[in-house]
């Protein structure tokens, strides 16, 4: 039985990007969320990609049709490579949510954990 790490609703990830560089994020934690999702202009910066497919998406903004790209991350210290939607997330608190596609990857979560 894999070993369950646990995590808080605020975490640091680390984003690993296609040309071997890394960048630090505050990621929220959504157990609501099926898909995880990063910032369109982050993932540009860092130059994430490609696209490869598109999905229609609900969320509390509506639904929409939303890009979707692999995206490999740093979470406590396991290496996840994972499919993240796209959504201009510039009006939202955190720049990226990780949602049960990487939650499933051996986390578990305690609302009273803090990060440093």
């Amino acid at each position: 039985m894999e070993e369950k790490t646990t995590i808080g609703l605020i975490e640091e990830v680390t984003i690993l990007t296609n040309d071997d560089k890394k960048k630090k994020v505050v990621a929220k934690i959504d157990t609501g969320a099926t898909k995880s999702s990063i910032d369109l202009n982050l993932a540009s910066d860092l130059k994430l990609g490609p696209i490869i497919k598109t999905k229609l998406i609900k969320s509390a903004h509506g639904v929409r049709i939303r890009p979707i790209l692999n995206v490999s991350i740093m979470l406590h210290g396991k290496t996840i490579k994972a499919e993240f939607t796209l959504a201009d997330r510039k009006h939202m608190n955190y720049r990226m949510l990780v949602g049960q596609n990487i939650l499933k990857h051996g986390f578990l979560i305690d609302p009273n954990l803090k990060t440093k």
